[in-house]
């Protein structure tokens, strides 16, 4: 009998491993709760990158952060940050400044703008996750979350 994931892709034959069918599990789960994620973030007019980085300066508040480690620290990397930050910066959401003793250093903080739209987005974006993982009570929510981090300890090669 078919697992679920074949079901639902309409794939006729088996898998050829274990490894195959987890993987493919993973990315359509991820692309199923990234959907979800850009509907809630839609009335916002942010992008779930924007929104990342938004959350990353917030963190990093008052001081702000240097485009470079901005890019060390998103969920997903943007090939091009630079002209992300430019759209942010044109929508008053951040702001960017060359560094006095290095000007090659750009420090970027998020404005009231950037602020309010994260502050807007704190709630819907809570009530999302709860329901997204609603079936999950604690424990299976931390063997799931050691689960991916294992994952992500591997090297590719290995």
């Amino acid at each position: 009998m078919p697992g679920k994931l074949q079901q639902e892709i309409k794939q006729t034959r088996p898998f050829p491993d274990l490894e195959a069918e987890a993987f493919l599990n993973l990315q359509r789960t991820a692309e199923f709760l990234m959907q979800q994620l850009t509907e809630c973030l839609k009335p916002s007019g942010l992008s779930a990158t924007q929104y990342n980085v938004l959350r990353i300066l917030r963190g990093a508040e008052p001081e702000g952060l240097a485009c470079r480690e901005i890019g060390e620290r998103m969920i997903t990397r943007d090939p091009d940050l630079t002209r992300l930050l430019d759209r942010m910066e044109e929508r008053g959401l951040v702001s960017r400044r060359r560094g006095e003793r290095d000007r090659r250093v750009v420090t970027v903080r998020i404005e009231s703008k950037g602020l309010e739209a994260l502050h807007d987005l704190d709630q819907p974006l809570q009530d999302l996750g709860k329901k997204q993982f609603r079936n999950f009570d604690s424990q299976r929510l931390r063997v799931l979350i050691e689960l991916l981090e294992s994952l992500r300890e591997t090297e590719p090669g290995e």
